[in-house]
């Protein structure tokens, strides 16, 4: 309102001027020059320029008029009357109003314009310097408020306003607290609306990245136009997701180094767990041996023997684990016979299928397949494994492969218990184990996740096909040798 009525007051004393500048050429004419009339008006013509020119067409319009009378009364014969006795002096008198208007019209329009190009320009340098400062700002600090605080100091403004949606709070800077209530900084930004109070000179607007609102932007001030204000609400809305973007990446670099740590110590310790297993697995193996221990020892033995067995698979799930976490699963392929990988596995698992209905359908002529043989291995064997401990002793197990077109296909089928729809979808989740199974099977849970790691690893796939009462078969794929050697 003060400025209102200063803005006002100078507007007053500028029309003063203007009829004193006027009035000075009127008696420096009439009272201490005579010239001719054309002289006069000439002289009142560029007075009426100079006023447009320095002060605007409020200005120039009243010392256009007051010029006028003046012409008329003082210098238009009959002199000291507003008559004018002679036809072509209403010409001429005409003309110079005419003159007049248009004169300073276009004055005023150029001076507006130069005077909107240098705002324009102003508005540019602030822009691009409130740029700047944001791409400068502390990120260890809230980055928000700051940012808040750069758009008051470099627009001079005196009140500004951000909401952030994504943590609900409100932040104010400038030298005023800006008068809107949060409600509508709120409405805003949530309903995409723009609120505007002409009197107060305050913009509401909302502020989006994406099509999606972040929060909402409220500015007093008269000296700033639309096209800042978007262009201030975009750079803010940059800002904030740079700093989101920054602040998400930071986060994915200290997990990703805490898992790296976390597997790093697993494997460390899995290995130093297993290094006093293998003197007890031999001194336990060579004790059964002898048979030298009464029954009871015997079978102490076998307990200890097994638990041993138990164990150092439980150690070596946990080092494969760890390795494929911190993403360091190293694969040396060559190329090998499904046959041979089958046999491997199965004579080690020798002990374990004595007495089981084992159907192996592995032809000899199948194409060879481009794998690093140990970890295959381990992928037969978890499957076997798996079979084993989830079936009864007396039901079958069939072993398949097959070639298809630029693979190899192995399955594991059995006539188990089978598994249910829901459980297949998260039966390859790391440390899932079945509802029914799990408290009378012992088991990490790891073994078919590290087993899908590994077929992941040799571009290949794994999956289980099973109904409830029907039995389970597993099955994963393998490229062939030579079309990992075309590749």
């Amino acid at each position: 309102m003060k400025k209102e009525l200063l803005s006002r007051a100078i507007k007053a004393v500028r029309v003063l001027g203007a009829l004193g500048l006027v009035g000075g050429i009127t008696f420096f004419y009439s009272r201490v020059v005579s010239v001719n009339s054309v002289t006069v008006a000439l002289t009142f013509l560029l007075a009426v320029l100079a006023v447009a020119t320095r002060w605007g067409l409020v200005e120039a319009l009243a010392a256009s008029i007051a010029g006028m009378v003046s012409f008329n009364y003082f210098f238009l014969p009959p002199v000291g009357t507003l008559t004018i006795a002679d036809p072509q002096n209403w010409v001429a008198l005409f003309a110079f109003v005419v003159t007049a208007l248009i004169a300073s019209h276009l004055s005023a329009s150029v001076k507006e314009q130069a005077l909107e190009s240098t705002r324009r320009q102003r508005e540019m340098e602030r822009l691009y310097t409130l740029s700047r400062n944001l791409l400068l700002l502390d990120s260890r600090g809230p980055l928000a408020q700051q940012t808040t605080n750069q758009v008051a100091q470099v627009f001079e403004l005196p009140g500004v306003a951000f909401f952030d949606r994504t943590s609900d709070r409100i932040h104010r800077a400038g030298p005023h607290d800006l008068p809107v209530e949060d409600s509508k900084l709120r409405d805003a930004a949530l309903q995409g609306t723009v609120f505007h109070d002409a009197a107060a000179h305050i913009t509401v607007m909302p502020i989006s990245l994406g099509g999606q609102p972040i929060g909402s932007l409220g500015i007093q001030g008269t000296r700033i136009s639309e096209t800042a204000l978007h262009a201030i609400a975009n750079l803010t809305a940059i800002t904030l997701e740079r700093a989101h973007a920054q602040d998400v990446a930071t986060r994915a670099e200290a997990a990703r180094q805490s898992e790296e740590l976390k597997s790093t110590m697993l494997d460390a310790l899995a290995h130093e767990f297993k290094t006093p297993l293998t003197p007890i697995k031999a001194a336990v193996t060579s004790m059964l041996s002898d048979g030298c221990s009464s029954p009871t020892h015997q079978e102490l033995l076998r307990i200890v023997d097994e638990e041993t067995d138990r164990l150092n698979t439980m150690l070596t799930e946990a080092i494969q684990m760890s390795r494929i976490e911190a993403s360091q699963l190293q694969l040396h392929r060559s190329p090998q016979a499904v046959s041979g990988l089958v046999c491997t596995q199965l004579e080690r698992l020798a002990e374990s299928l004595e007495g089981r209905k084992l159907d192996v359908q592995v032809p000899e002529n199948l194409p060879r397949v481009s794998v690093d043989p140990e970890l295959i291995g381990t992928v037969i064997w978890q499957l076997l494994n798996n079979a084993l401990q989830y079936t009864p002793p007396d039901s079958p197990l069939t072993i398949r492969a097959r070639a298809e077109e630029g693979a190899v296909v192995v399955s594991v089928e059995d006539c188990g218990p089978g598994i249910s729809e829901q459980e297949q979808r998260q039966i390859f989740e790391r440390f899932y184990r079945g509802r029914e199974h799990r408290q009378r099977i012992p088991g990490t849970g790891m073994g078919l996740s590290i087993a899908q790691e590994i077929v992941r690893a040799h571009q290949g796939r794994i999956w289980v096909e099973s109904q409830p009462g029907k039995g389970a078969k597993f099955s994963f794929s393998l490229p062939c040798a030579a079309k990992e050697s075309a590749l």
